[in-house]
């Protein structure tokens, strides 16, 4: 029998949040049969499992320790070159995601209006039946391309890929255009690849970090390393508007002024070139353009770039210097954000081609294996239908060189509010929020009234699931096997350290379940996970079982030479002249594109992550909840005392789409001209009921601006007004 889950008070949602947190504590837990056959789990539910973590895309490798088939700490695997046995914050918190409270556990359909949090619980059954219907019905009448779908990068991702593609539709939103489109674009443009491994060895001597904030932006490995280089004595240079914890490490920081991080470099590439500081023999023997790039930067001195950046000459100038004598040991890091303006995609490319003047080349960077297969298998499927319908985010027709895979996501939900070049009806969205994730959430939710259905995959009821018509809830990462992971010369496994809690289920388990109902079975040929992974590994002569213990195994060494050097562009060589980008009239080699700037009492509003929190997805984990800063909104400690404002005063925030109110932290470490909110906070959903009603939304207040070339989100772009309240 079905029962209507009403829309409940935040105290509502407490009590009932309390009497499962109970039901948890003393139910009995099952541990996974599969660890238990595989004698990592005793008779008594004790033991440690290897797995890989999922609280951001690193994946570090884990270490469950269970015991009376619950588990009670993860630990870092040491044997995982991504963990070498450390988790951060983040990763040694993510059991209390496993045992959430407000977990979904059984499938949820919507019975009140979109919004209202009106829903009841339904059986696997009907849950499928009611999606694979509604899908089918949408595209039997408006044509597959009227569905759109939309996921975060995961393990399970080339599952969700395979439903859409299957079902035909060529609408595909991922969250990379509003993180590191410029990156890949600019990386992919001038070394053929999306993002070059950096190198930290002992050697390393010098780094300019541009807005990478590592220390809190944690990858745990890279992290690590850069925190070891510096105890060393390397030196770093960190450009950034706001004194963050990765500004408080670095030898020397430079609170530039937001947009200008391209006029800087361009400087820096100007001494380089003027002053003959170049790797000669590295640049005429593996780059293309260089002259054209002479001519370009002859212009961008240190004394044009010094008004604009608000550094001085003399310091820009000394920083070159400093970076080409330390060369090739020398790392201008291509961060995955920079300002994030729409010039950053020609700031990402000045990164990229100072890295190739100096020669640094398999000495501080090198090439990334990537998405590599690993030699691993995949089950037998045919070829996927032929798509002719336009993509609604423009890819390729208006974003020439934006990766089809990764697309321009705001674009989309723009193009689904006007309609054009078609009406969109249905939304499939998996570990995804786009109502908190998108610029102008009031656009998003706007684009959700036009849906005919929407259907959301998660653990959770985020503010996206709060929205939706059918929720499916999905095992946690501590509960389900994924699709392997080669990392290196090694294959890794995420397995289930305890069996699903109440009816979730794996994504593998959901697309093959809605694959079938849809027809497309062909598509989904395994029988359950634990197959899909014998036949990932049947390549490779072992099996699931071989790998349980350790939760990896060794890939065989490959008999063929690594190439000294090697980048996949149309020339072979890194281009520091693009004729891909001057064929579809973008330039050729950076130059300046001078940024907006705020008006009479204005700010750029500034955006970037913590260490305490994952995006938008973990602010209602109870462990990084009690460690969190309350979010605030941070301003120049001067600027508030001359417009007699003080610490935790109420304050109006208003940009040209939306109003918060947040309190404020007057601080000397951000620039006078900037103001700073930590995103993830402003949730919609009374169904989470640690971070409901906790702060304000950074992204009711952010102007959709897209950068033409790389399609990457300009969030910086936004300017605010402020006000005590």
């Amino acid at each position: 029998m079905t029962q209507a889950l009403t829309a409940l008070s935040r105290r509502g949602f407490i009590k009932l949040s309390a009497i499962t947190a109970g039901a948890l504590a003393i139910g009995d837990m099952p541990v996974a049969q599969a660890a238990r056959d595989a004698g990592l789990i005793n008779a008594h539910g004790d033991g440690v499992v290897p797995s890989m973590c999922e609280m951001c895309v690193w994946r570090c490798g884990l270490l469950a320790k269970v015991e009376g088939g619950r588990v009670v700490k993860l630990e870092g695997n040491p044997e995982h070159p991504h963990s070498r046995g450390r988790l951060c914050v983040r990763g040694q918190s993510g059991l209390m995601n496993t045992y959430d409270p407000d977990r979904v556990l059984t499938p949820l359909i919507r019975v009140g209006k979109r919004g209202e949090g009106k829903f009841r619980k339904a059986s696997w059954k009907e849950a499928l039946d009611l999606v694979a219907s509604k899908m089918q019905e949408i595209k039997d009448t408006y044509g597959p391309e009227a569905m759109v779908f939309s996921s975060t990068h995961n393990l399970s991702q080339m599952q969700f890929e395979n439903l859409l593609y299957a079902y035909g539709s060529p609408n595909y939103g991922t969250q990379r255009s509003l993180c590191f489109n410029a990156m890949i674009v600019a990386n992919t443009m001038t070394y053929g690849m999306e993002e070059p491994e950096r190198i930290y060895d002992a050697d390393l001597q010098y780094v300019i970090l541009t807005g990478r904030n590592l220390f809190e932006a944690i990858s745990t490995s890279e992290t690590g390393d850069l925190s070891r280089a510096i105890q060393r004595g390397m030196k770093v240079v960190y450009l950034d508007p706001r004194f963050t914890k990765t500004a408080a490490k670095a030898t020397e920081w430079l609170p530039i002024k937001p947009g200008t991080d391209l006029a800087f470099h361009l400087a820096l590439l100007n001494v380089i070139v003027i002053e003959d500081l170049y790797d000669h023999r590295f640049v005429e023997r593996y780059t293309i353009g260089f002259d054209e790039l002479a001519a370009e930067v002859a212009q961008f001195t240190p004394e044009w770039a010094a008004p604009l950046t608000e550094i001085p000459a003399d310091t820009i100038r000394r920083i070159a210097r400093e970076f080409a004598a330390a060369a090739p040991h020398a790392l201008a890091h291509n961060g995955w954000r920079t300002s994030n303006f729409i010039n950053s995609f020609q700031t990402q490319r000045a990164i990229a081609i100072l890295n190739a003047l100096v020669g640094n080349w398999n000495v501080t960077m090198r090439a990334s294996a990537g998405e590599s297969s690993g030699g691993l298998g995949k089950p037998e499927q045919p070829p996927y239908p032929r798509v002719s319908a336009l993509r609604l985010d423009g890819v390729p027709y208006k974003f020439p060189v934006v990766p089809l895979k990764i697309g321009v996501f705001q674009e989309l939900r723009d193009s689904i509010l006007t309609g054009q070049p078609y009406e969109a009806h249905g939304w499939f969205i998996s570990r995804q929020n786009p109502v908190m994730s998108l610029p102008d959430r009031s656009k998003t939710l706007a684009a959700f009234e036009k849906m005919d259905f929407i259907v959301t995959v998660d653990i959770m009821l985020n503010d996206t699931a709060w929205f939706s018509d059918v929720v499916l809830p999905e095992a946690s990462y501590l509960e389900r096997y994924d699709p392997l992971l080669p990392v290196g010369n090694r294959v890794y496994l995420r397995q289930p350290t305890i069996e699903p809690q109440g009816d979730a289920k794996s994504a593998l388990w959901i697309y093959k379940q809605l694959g079938e109902r849809l027809g497309l079975g062909d598509y989904f040929q395994y029988e359950d996970e634990e197959d899909y992974i014998n036949q990932q590994l049947a390549p490779l002569g072992v099996t699931l079982d071989d790998m349980r213990e350790t939760g990896y195994i060794d890939l065989p060494a490959s008999e063929e030479a690594e190439p000294e050097y090697a980048w996949d562009t149309p020339s072979g060589k890194i281009e520091i002249f693009s004729d891909t980008l001057a064929k579809v009239g973008f330039p050729g080699v950076p130059t300046w594109d001078a940024p907006p700037e705020p008006g009479d009492g204005q700010f750029y509003l500034l955006t970037g992550k913590v260490a305490q929190a994952t995006q938008f997805a973990s602010q209602n984990n109870q462990l990084l909840f009690k460690y969190a800063d309350e979010p605030r909104l941070w301003i120049n400690d001067h600027v508030a005392a001359d417009r007699g404002l003080k610490a935790d005063d109420w304050v109006e925030v208003t940009s040209e789409v939306g109003q918060v109110h947040v309190r404020l932290l007057p601080t000397p470490g951000i620039r006078p001209d900037c103001v700073y909110m930590t995103p993830g906070y402003g949730h919609l959903s009374k169904g989470l009921t640690t971070a409901y009603g906790v702060g304000a939304s950074d992204s009711v207040l952010h102007v959709t601006y897209t950068d033409p070339a790389s399609g990457s989100q300009a969030l910086t772009q936004t300017f605010v007004t402020i006000r005590k309240v």
